[in-house]
Parts: structure tokens; C-alpha cells; sequence
């Protein structure tokens, strides 16, 4: 990990009409990190995320990734947008196009790459993600899992150097969520510097260097994800770690 954080937020704040999402978050996450953010549905983490790649644009504060200020007047949101993946909770393929020109045509009209450099690059993501077989295909005839390892072949297509994820198991039928969890540990065990929002506790403990816990748009609590999860210092922590770990037995 270089010294210089891949991704730097510092007094992140957001706001929807009157409705605060986000109060003054500071957030950093180094070259080659899993960093998982957990907490309650409404408390800002899918707006944080989409702040750092200005999918919504900061009422208040800095968004630094790979050195260049996204939220500086002076810069080019569309050449540093392009060092950021993004997978969303649903997958947003191109349902007129083939599995393969999901992943090419990005790379055609923004890096503008030719035809057979694209296709190289596709087919070895499609391979990455274990999909090369459904290169042909259409999007109506993938799983949901399938698409979604689609959905992140296509931002692997395009070279980032940040991996957003929000929610990507969240739209899945339980058992087609492994193997889309599988693909993400893969691109952590490559030292892919990845930001994820997400619900699956066990991944978060498994695959994250830090674990962030947000609510009511602050960070409560942050650190080694054995510990956050583990062993939580807060008890609004513990209380909502009871709630997602053993929801049948949870305290009303």
C-alpha cells in the first residue's frame, strides 16, 4: 500500500431538502484496502458512496481519488470518474446487447480502444469472472447472479484503480449470492482497492482490512473489521449487529 490514500473524503456532508444524509464524514481508504461499510438501511452509506463518484454531488466537503479532487471546481469529473468501478445493487446491462458489447462499448466510446483491443479485454474479464462461456448471450438469459459478475466484468473492463460496490448481493436470490461474493474476494486477494457497502456481515469479516459503521450519517464506529463485527465498542453497534446476525432472536 503507497502512502498517498486511494480515496480521501474529508467533510463529507449531503443533504436532501431538509433531510441531512450525511454530516461531516472523514474517510480514507489506501491503495490495495477492502474497506466494508455496514449500518442501517437510511444511514447514508449508498449516498456516501455515490459521493465519491459524484453520482451525487456534495452539499459540503473534498473528494480526493488517485490524487485529483473531484469536488475542485477546476476538475475533470469525467477523466478521474474513469479510475472508479461501480456495481449497483441492480445491475443496469444494456438489455438489447449481447453480454460481450455490455463490456466493450464503454471501452470503444470513452477509452477509445479499437474493436479487437476491447474484445481482448472483455473475454479476459468475462474469464476473471467465470462468464466466458455466456459471451454471446443476452442479458434476459443470465441469472441474476450471472449478470451481476457481468455488471463487474464490464467496470473491470474499463481499468479502474477504485472498485465501488453498493449493495451488489442485495437484488439476489439467497444461493446466487456466493458466487458473486466469490468474485469480490478474488479482486481483493489481487490487491484491488475496493469500497463496499453491503449486508453480508460474514464477507465483511472475512475480506475487509476496516470495517466502517454508519448511522444517522456519521461514522459511530471504524476499525479492523474483527473488531467492529467481533467485538463492537458501541453499543448502537452492538444493537444492530444483534439485529442483522440473529434477526429470529433479536430484541424488539
Amino acid at each position: 500500500m503507497s502512502d498517498e490514500p486511494a480515496v480521501r473524503v474529508t467533510g463529507l456532508a449531503k443533504c436532501f431538502g431538509d433531510l441531512k444524509v450525511l454530516c461531516g464524514i472523514d474517510l480514507s481508504v489506501a491503495t490495495g484496502e477492502v474497506v466494508c461499510v455496514i449500518g442501517p438501511s437510511g444511514s447514508g452509506k449508498s449516498t456516501l458512496l455515490r459521493c465519491v463518484n459524484l453520482l451525487e454531488e456534495p452539499d459540503e466537503g473534498s473528494v480526493v481519488v488517485g490524487g485529483v479532487d473531484l469536488t475542485h471546481e477546476d476538475s475533470d469529473i469525467d477523466a478521474a470518474r474513469r479510475k472508479i468501478g461501480m456495481v449497483f445493487q441492480s445491475f443496469n446491462l444494456f438489455a438489447h446487447l449481447t453480454v460481450l458489447n455490455n463490456l466493450t462499448v464503454a471501452q470503444r466510446k470513452v477509452l477509445g480502444r479499437d474493436r479487437a483491443e476491447a474484445n481482448r479485454v472483455a473475454l479476459a474479464n468475462l474469464e476473471k469472472v467465470g462468464l466466458l462461456e455466456k459471451a454471446n448471450a443476452m442479458p434476459a438469459q443470465l441469472s441474476g447472479g450471472q449478470q451481476q459478475r457481468v455488471a463487474i466484468a464490464r467496470a473491470l473492463s474499463m481499468g479502474p484503480e477504485v472498485m465501488l460496490f453498493d449493495e451488489p448481493t442485495s437484488a439476489l436470490d439467497p444461493e446466487l449470492v456466493g458466487d458473486v461474493l466469490e468474485v469480490m474476494r478474488d479482486l481483493a486477494d489481487e490487491g484491488m482497492t475496493m469500497l463496499v457497502v453491503t449486508h453480508e456481515m460474514h464477507f465483511a469479516r472475512e475480506v475487509a482490512d476496516r470495517v466502517l459503521f454508519m448511522d444517522g450519517g456519521v461514522v459511530v464506529e471504524e476499525g479492523p473489521a474483527e473488531q467492529v463485527i467481533g467485538a463492537p465498542e458501541h453499543e448502537r453497534t452492538r444493537t444492530f449487529l444483534a439485529r442483522v446476525l440473529d434477526p429470529i432472536h433479536r430484541v424488539e
